[in-house]
């Protein structure tokens, strides 16, 4: 029997669990430590990874005997009796029933295997290893645990059979009622992806991909986990929002075949969730991405499969305009306008966006996408009124769709035959900071250089101070310090 070190003092445990947990090592990391710094057996290493002591341990045992108890009624536990579990099978010790076994397990947050070793395993009787045998039964076998031990023959008779079923259908009970999150932590859930969705509007676009990415990924190992059906459809819920989040990020960073990947994920999530309103938002994404990556007829395409399933929010609005912005791009003048015409008919029926920030449409936003499909249908006159209304009268919605609209209003007023007013016009534009200067921006900046490099007004003191002034921009912008820098923001 492995027997533990004495240089296990407290302090040492304090010190050992403290800084791990600093370093992002999981609880079962810092049990696995523990028992292979100082021997200890897996109950009393994952007892001092929570850092408790053996009272605190009986306590939290007793009361959670009492609130689910087993078929033999509720365990009493003292520290005395839980210092006899752990060092089962030594000497002085007492074995634990499997009921008792599965609600330390449940105490500790882990599975009953995790703290059991060899020596534990050869020490239970055969009935007792049959029942824990569902644990490392391959993935095309039952994962219920009566499912799993009714392969295995009948060996126990009399008073054993009868204490051995009602052990299984004890562990079949909690295996089917366990779950690794609760309502409160989906609300939290749900409450700060609609955090991330705002603050991407406003905030440093890098650090909130940072934080998205670091909730996807714990969306992602509780997945991994046990849910109730309807939770795991709210994890999946969230997780497609993330990964829609991601996709958008990602491609505002220039970064498009990353997008399109986390694009993919998002309609798997919204498929697995069976969630229309995310599918809705996830076509939305998918056909911004399409548009920056020049496939106007993926992003009509993705646009109206997203009609489908807009019953609520704004996406019916923003999934309009993005079709009318395709059209326009690929110069149908009279399919933009009509497509127009649908998000504001849309604008008028619209509900409540449950996420909302970036996967909301309001109505600044709606009017960005107008002006610039009236600049490329040759309306610039409409176009610098849309843009004017919408940033005199309605609410701010982001730094990039400000900055969008006021590009394309000075484009108007490079067709109407006005530079000066084009120029004026891309003051607070030119003077984004470099982290908001993003790759629909930096675009669409080079786009107006180029046209007002082909215009009569070429020769120009404003033309030469734009080009210049473009080039300096798009060179201290997000997407070059992210293909300038060592890794990639597309995880």
């Amino acid at each position: 029997m492995a027997h533990h070190s004495k240089s296990s003092s407290k302090a040492a445990r304090d010190s050992l669990r403290h800084e791990m947990l600093a370093a992002g090592c999981t609880t079962a990391d810092i049990a696995v430590e523990m028992r292979a710094r100082w021997r200890m057996r897996p109950r009393e290493a994952w007892r001092h990874a929570h850092g408790w002591t053996l009272q605190e341990t009986a306590d939290r045992i007793s009361d959670h005997s009492s609130v689910r108890p087993g078929p033999s009624g509720a365990v009493a536990a003292d520290a005395s009796l839980v210092g006899k579990w752990e060092k089962w099978p030594g000497p002085s010790s007492r074995r634990p029933s499997l009921t008792v076994l599965l609600m330390i397990a449940e105490v500790f947050g882990c599975q009953v295997e995790d703290i059991l070793d060899l020596e534990d395993r050869r020490s239970l009787p055969e009935s007792d290893l049959r029942i824990l045998q569902h644990a490392a039964a391959p993935a095309s076998e039952p994962a219920s645990p009566v499912a799993a031990s009714t392969a295995q023959p009948a060996v126990p008779e009399g008073p054993e059979l009868v204490r051995v079923a009602a052990e299984e259908s004890a562990m079949w009970a909690r295996w089917a009622e366990t779950s690794n999150v609760g309502d409160l932590a989906l609300e939290q859930l749900m409450a700060d992806t609609r955090t991330l969705a705002r603050d991407y509007l406003i905030q440093d676009p890098t650090a909130v991909f940072t934080r998205t990415r670091a909730l996807r990924d714990q969306v992602f190992a509780l997945l991994e986990g046990r849910q109730y059906p309807r939770q795991a459809a709210d994890l999946y819920a969230a997780a497609g929002y993330l990964c829609g989040l991601l996709a958008w990020m990602s491609s505002d960073f220039g970064r498009l075949q990353e997008a399109d990947t986390q694009g993919r994920t998002a309609w798997l999530c919204a498929e697995l969730a069976d969630h229309n309103e995310l599918r809705a938002w996830v076509l939305s994404t998918r056909s911004k991405i399409a548009f920056w990556d020049g496939r106007m007829k993926d992003a009509i395409t993705h646009a109206r499969r997203g009609v489908a399933y807009a019953n609520d929010g704004t996406v019916g609005v923003l999934l309009a305009c993005q079709e009318a912005d395709a059209w326009s791009q690929l110069g149908a003048a009279s399919e933009a306008r009509a497509a127009l015409a649908r998000a504001s008919d849309a604008r008028d029926r619209q509900g409540v966006d449950h996420i909302a920030g970036l996967f909301s449409c309001p109505e600044f936003r709606r009017a960005n996408y107008a002006t610039a499909v009236l600049l490329r249908t040759g309306d610039p006159a409409h176009a610098v009124q849309e843009a004017q209304q919408a940033l005199a009268d309605q609410p701010f919605h982001s730094y990039g769709t400000r900055s969008q609209m006021q590009i394309a209003q000075a484009s108007a007023y490079l067709a109407l035959g006005e530079p000066e007013g084009a120029a004026e016009t891309l003051r607070p534009v030119l003077a984004l900071p470099p982290e908001q200067r993003l790759e629909p921006v930096t675009r669409r900046i080079r786009e107006l250089a180029d046209a007002m490099a082909r215009s009569r007004v070429a020769n120009s003191a404003p033309a030469a101070a734009l080009q210049s002034e473009a080039e300096e921009f798009c060179m201290e912008s997000v997407p070059r310090r992210i293909a300038l820098s060592p890794g990639t923001a597309g995880a």
